[in-house]
């Protein structure tokens, strides 16, 4: 067993203390880690501290931390300037622009609105839809988180805490259940795989008894749900839901914030479902750690008018080149890294389960893997305090982990994970899990 280390340290408790005395409370923190340095997927604290790190801030570093080409085109261009504002052209933004419209996940010409998280990407699809369609509603899905800006808040729906104290809401938002296939709660006809029920309880209770099709303006759905559990949709979904989108007009938007970028062993998570569709959201990974997302839309979709939608620091210079050397990275060695080491854990993930009851289920593609803990695995009751105290466990011993949905622990790191540092993290990660069954 591996000793565990006394953290949060000295020097880190003592910034947590002054953190707490000027810092909003509203953000959510997983546990005592103040960050003095990192690299690759390694973090060192203020104490001297090193980890592992299974969570690449949110699934952010996609090369890793501080990737020395990265760094290298950030200092270069903050020698020439950092900012020009979006009323103005500069060449890194335009290239951007340019490299998105290459691995667009559709036949058709893209363009894109750059911004700068992936809330402000959603924003932008939301009032595109509305403004190429002419239509107000919008079908979201249970679980799904898209963001906390008041359009994005709305769609979002894996915590009722996001909505405590702030309705009203944005009009016209409808939520369907997200096929979870370790959770159904629809009844499947003979036949259908889970994915094609929600799709036919979309078009037979929600547009068929509350939503009308013809004022409906699009369908906001994450490729492959992140905060809501991690959840692989089946097959049958998206296909489905296109054909449902196409038969009544309705945008199909996807939300590859946390998916896209590679981690899941492509560009687009939507890409493993063979469905084009009309718009889609980015950000986290896209460069590398530097605030920086995307509206990418069908030419055909994105007619909106000059003035019609804007920002002060979309398209930053910083940003863009961070971008354009990161999807490079990504293109010649990260994403089949991430298709192959994310293989790897999910077989080493499968052996483990077999050995710890409290696994329920494991799933994901690439480097985006969720492990969902349960109190028994008839009875699939989610174990939340046996999820919160293994992040404990590891954090103690050396692992970063994130937990998401009520019972389920995410293993996102930098897509520039070897084998030897699965291992490393793998083996800290099954010491967390037998201690907690232990204590539990």
């Amino acid at each position: 067993m591996m000793e565990p280390m006394n953290v949060p340290g000295p020097k880190a408790r003592a910034w947590i203390e002054r953190d707490g005395a000027v810092i909003s409370p509203s953000y959510p923190r997983g546990y005592g880690l103040v960050v003095d340095r990192a690299s690759g997927c390694h973090v060192w604290d203020v104490d001297g501290n090193c980890y592992l790190d299974f969570m690449a801030g949110i699934a952010v570093t996609s090369t890793g931390h501080s990737h020395p080409e990265v760094v290298k085109v950030i200092q270069e261009q903050a020698e020439k300037f950092l900012h020009i504002s979006s009323d103005f052209y500069h060449p890194a933004w335009i290239e951007l622009g340019e490299r998105l419209n290459e691995i667009a996940p559709f036949k058709e010409a893209a363009l894109s609105f750059m911004t700068n998280s992936g809330t402000e990407s959603v924003e932008a699809a939301i009032k595109l839809a509305r403004y190429h369609t002419g239509r107000m509603n919008f079908i979201g899905f249970t679980g799904a988180f898209h963001g906390r800006t008041m359009g994005s808040v709305t769609f979002t729906a894996s915590k009722p805490k996001y909505h405590k104290g702030f309705y009203p809401l944005m009009n016209g938002v409808l939520h369907a259940p997200y096929p979870n296939p370790y959770r159904p709660i629809l009844e499947r006809k003979p036949g259908e795989d889970y994915g094609q029920t929600v799709v036919r309880y979309i078009e037979e209770e929600i547009l068929g008894h509350v939503l009308p099709a013809e004022e409906t303006a699009g369908i906001l759905v994450e490729s492959i749900q992140g905060e809501g559990g991690y959840i692989v949709p089946p097959e049958g979904f998206f296909p489905a839901l296109r054909a449902l989108c196409d038969k009544y007009g309705i945008l199909l938007i996807v939300d590859e914030v946390q998916a896209g970028v590679g981690r899941t062993g492509k560009w687009w998570g939507i890409e493993h479902f063979g469905v084009e569709p009309d718009i889609i959201t980015a950000a986290k990974g896209i460069a590398s750690g530097l605030p920086l997302g995307a509206c990418i839309a069908r030419k055909s979709v994105m007619d909106w008018e000059q003035g019609a939608h804007g920002n002060t620091y979309g398209g930053n210079p910083l940003a863009c080149v961070a971008a354009l050397k990161t999807l490079e990275l990504i293109r010649t060695q990260y994403m089949q890294n991430a298709a192959e080491v994310g293989q790897y854990i999910l077989d080493a993930l499968h052996e483990l389960m077999a050995r710890h009851p409290s696994i329920g289920d494991v799933r994901g593609k690439g480097l985006m893997i969720g492990v969902e803990f349960v109190k028994d695995r008839s009875g699939k009751e989610p174990a939340e305090a046996l999820r919160d105290r293994i992040v404990d466990l590891a954090f103690q011993r050396g692992l970063l982990l994130l937990g998401c949905s009520k019972s389920t622990i995410r293993i996102a790191p930098p897509l520039s994970l070897t084998r030897q540092e699965a291992d490393d993290g793998l083996a800290i990660f099954e010491e967390a899990i037998t201690l907690a069954e232990k204590e539990a």
